[in-house]
């Protein structure tokens, strides 16, 4: 199953399907079986990478709408 990742106006990043997340030295943050999870985007939680609610308390603004990226530079 591949991964879908939804960005919520004013909210955090959805992340659907078979995953894992790790820490910057590669250790496995334990999801408990979950599929879906959010991450969050505004930098409040205190739950961190994982989104508490903390952006709707404080009010966190952020949209989003989809685009097309432009090609990647060229590696040197």
């Amino acid at each position: 199953m591949s991964v879908k990742v939804t960005v919520f106006n004013n909210g955090p990043l959805r992340i659907e399907g078979d995953m894992t997340i790790v820490d910057a030295t590669g250790k496995e943050f334990g999801l408990g079986g979950r599929s879906t999870i959010g991450l969050c985007r505004c930098g409040l939680s205190a739950n961190k990478p994982f989104c508490d609610g903390a952006h709707a308390r404080q009010g966190f603004q952020s949209t989003c709408e989809a685009r097309d990226l432009p090609p990647p530079a060229p590696k040197a």
